[in-house]
C-alpha cells in the first residue's frame, strides 16, 4: 500500500499546483521523488528524515528562483 497525504503529513508540503508556473518547474521533481520515498521505503524515522531533508532542499531551490528577481 502506497501512503497517501492522509497517511504521511509531510506529503502535503510537496503540493506544488497552488505556485506559478515558473516555480512550479522547480518544485514539481521534489514532490515525485517524496512520493518515490513513500512508496519504496517503509515508514520509519528515517524516511522522515529523508522527507525532511528533501523539502528544505525544496524550498531552497524555489528560494532561489524567487532570489533571482
Amino acid at each position: 500500500m502506497v501512503d497517501t497525504v492522509d497517511n504521511e503529513p509531510m506529503l502535503r508540503f510537496f503540493a506544488f499546483n497552488h505556485l506559478p508556473d515558473r516555480l512550479q518547474v522547480v518544485s514539481s521533481p521534489f514532490a515525485e521523488l517524496a512520493d518515490r520515498i513513500v512508496a519504496l521505503l517503509p515508514r520509519s524515522p528515517e524516511r522522515t528524515v529523508a522527507l525532511r531533508k528533501l523539502l528544505e532542499a525544496k524550498d531552497c531551490a524555489v528560494r532561489a528562483v524567487l532570489y533571482e528577481v
